[in-house]
Order: C-alpha cells, then structure tokens, then sequence
C-alpha cells in the first residue's frame, strides 16, 4: 500500500535541502514531489527553482488546485469543499510556502521520509491554518491571487515573531520524566526476644525432729543390818581406805553439716534453620508507543490496533472463551507476542519460545506462562506473517 507524506516549508533553501536528502537516501526522484510553483516564491536569500527540478511537474493540471486536487484524489467539485486537508495545503501554497510530497511504499519507508522532513522545520499546518481561521479565512479560494513576493515576506516575519511554526529551533526543552519503579527483595536478621528461664535462688527453714537415747547413771547407797561371823575378807575392811563410784550421763549433741543434694544447670542450646520466604514484588511497566501525526498515519495506526483488539478476541474466544476468565486477563499475553515479532519471524516457535518464556515470567509474576503461551504465541505470529 502506498502512501504518501507531505511537508510544507516557508523557506525554499529547507525544502530543496530536505528533497536533496530524501533522493540520496534512495527515494527515486518521480516519487519526490515539489510544490509546482516554487518558481513564483520570493524567499529572501534564496535562488528560484522551477518545477522541473522536483519529481514529475503537474502545473499543466489546474496550477495549485490541480495538484492538490490529484494529490487527494479529488475532483473539481470536490474543491469547493472547505475546511479539508486540500484546503490546509492548497492555501499554504497560494500564501508562498513550499509543498513537498514523497511516495512511500511501506511503513520502513514511510518512517524514513517522515525522520528526513522533520530534520528541515516544516511548518506545522494545522496551527498555521487555525491562525488563518482566526483571522476569517474560511477555505482555499481558487480565483484568490497568489501573494506577491512582499505579502509572502510579511507573513514570514509575522509567524516567525510570533512562533507560528512547528518546529523552529528553541533552546527551551519540555520533558516529562516517567519513572519506572521496581521492588526489590532484601532479606535480613533480627534477634528477637522469645523467653527464656530465671533461676532464683532462696535459704528456707523447716523444722526437724528427731529421737537419741541417751544413758545417765545414779550411784545409789543401800545400808541393812546384817548379823553374821566376819570372814577373812570382811576382816580386811579394818584397814583404811577410800572407795568411790561415779556418776555418769549422755546428753544430746546438736551440730549442722552442709550438704550438696543437687544440682541445677543453666545452658543454651543453639540450632540453625532455614527460612524460605515468598513474597511478590511490584514493577511498574512503561509501554511506549509511536503516535504518528503525519497525514493518514494516525487513521491507519488506529486501523492497525482495531484490527488487531478484533483478532485477539476473535482467537480469545475460541481458545479460553469456554474456560471462563476475561480477555483482560490475556491482552498483555497478546500485545507482548505482538510486540516480539521480529524474533520469530524467521524462527521456530520452539527455539524462541524459552527466551520469551523467561521474559513474561520476570516481568509478570502473577500469571504463568502455561496459562498465557497460546495467546503469546499467537500474538507474535500473526504480526510475523503481516
């Protein structure tokens, strides 16, 4: 399919420099259009070109009409019509800005001229044309006259002071920064008081009783008359003499020894174990996609994602549709297979389907790859085989 891009330029010096770019980049040059009447435009410090020097001349078809009328596919009922893309650039050209048209036959190409115009400042159009609309124009004007060399220089240092265009050189930046946040997993000790043991020490008393037999002696004396002959022995008794018998008796001894009867360790015991610790993680995943705001590029992007939301779910339907669960739940399965088909392209599934595994499995954790290979699959091979 082809399409083609177009470029508008208040300086002539940018427009050739940007066609010169475009044909040594390998543009053929038919294909590599300049406005047809760059010859009438009086930019200051410029030389005048004719409209041979750009691709195929179509001044013989209408001057500026004519051209914009075959650049849109329009006829010349069509041109009455206001407010329309011909209208935009047909008026820019009437006004003394150069149109510069390149036939891009894939998206490759049609990227590469798109880089190679925007390196030149082209105008913006759509705010050139809202400035017009604020001062009363209302749509191209076939029988109005071209502006005159002055009148093209006058609106120049008007937009230039006023910063009309696109993409003038300035040395203010816009950025907006999106961070991408990722959680990451550390893993520490800490010694935690769990209980333990306290010992106390105390001295108590009790009382004890026990039993001792204890001896004690009495010396008693015990006189009876008696009335019979001395013998021998009691004839000794006349000698003197000293005859004693003593008294004896035991008493209780109390005395204390102390004693170990037991005892009473206090140790640690200490052990190792391992922890296995689960927990889910949270990134945040930034996906940048291309908004083209060249003329037709958009529609067709959107054409693009229509179709493919419409195929996805076709193939949802018949793949998971009867085992419950939402489309939600498989549309990043499907534009991340989408979005890989240049690794298939010219490879097996089986060889490639490793790699992409370990890819979804790192960035989503929370849905297995065997739940999601399918859509993934299918994602990327549809957009191989277009």
């Amino acid at each position: 399919m082809q399409n083609t891009i177009i470029g508008v330029y208040d300086d002539i010096a940018q427009a050739q420099a940007a066609q010169d770019e475009l044909v040594a980049a390998g543009f053929a040059r038919e294909r590599v259009q300049l406005n047809p009447h760059a010859d009438s435009i009086g930019t200051t410090g410029t030389s005048s070109t004719s409209a041979s020097t750009s691709g195929t001349s179509q001044s013989d078809s209408g001057g500026i009409g004519g051209f914009f009328r075959g650049l849109f596919g329009m006829d010349e009922e069509s041109e009455t019509r206001s407010g329309s893309e011909y209208d935009m650039y047909a008026e820019a050209a009437r006004r003394g800005s150069c149109v510069l048209t390149v036939d891009a036959d894939s998206d490759d190409e049609l990227d590469r001229a798109e880089a190679i115009l925007q390196r030149h400042n082209p105008v913006d159009i759509d705010q050139r044309s809202e400035s017009w609309r604020s001062e009363g124009w209302t749509g191209y004007d076939a029988s109005a006259p071209a502006y005159s060399a002055d009148e093209m220089q006058a609106e120049r240092a008007r937009y230039a002071s006023t910063g009309s265009t696109a993409r003038t050189t300035d040395d203010t930046t816009e950025n907006q920064r999106i961070p991408v946040v990722e959680e990451q997993l550390k893993v520490g000790k800490r010694t935690v008081n769990r209980g333990g043991v306290r010992v106390v020490r105390r001295t108590s008393e009790k009382p004890v009783h026990e039993s001792v037999d204890l001896r004690k002696e009495t010396v008693s004396v015990n006189r009876q008359p008696v009335d019979k002959p001395a013998s021998e022995a009691d004839l000794a008794a006349f000698e003197e003499g000293t005859i004693e018998m003593r008294e004896t008796s035991e008493e209780a001894v109390v005395s204390k020894e102390a004693r170990v009867v037991e005892e009473v360790e206090i140790g640690k015991q200490v052990s190792h174990e391992t922890a296995d610790i689960d927990e889910k993680l949270r990134r945040t995943d930034v996906d940048v996609q291309r908004m083209d705001t060249a003329a037709g590029r958009g529609d067709y992007a959107d054409t693009v994602q229509a179709a493919d939301d419409a195929d996805f779910r076709t193939h949802w339907q018949n793949a998971y549709g009867t085992s419950g669960g939402r489309y939600e739940d498989y549309d990043a399965a499907y534009r991340y297979g989408s979005s890989a088909d240049e690794r298939v392209r010219n490879a097996r599934w089986e060889d490639v389907e490793p790699q992409m595994r370990s890819d979804w499995e790192a960035h989503h954790p929370e849905s297995t790859w065997e739940r999601v290979k399918d859509a993934v699959r299918y994602g990327a091979q549809r957009h191989s085989r277009m």
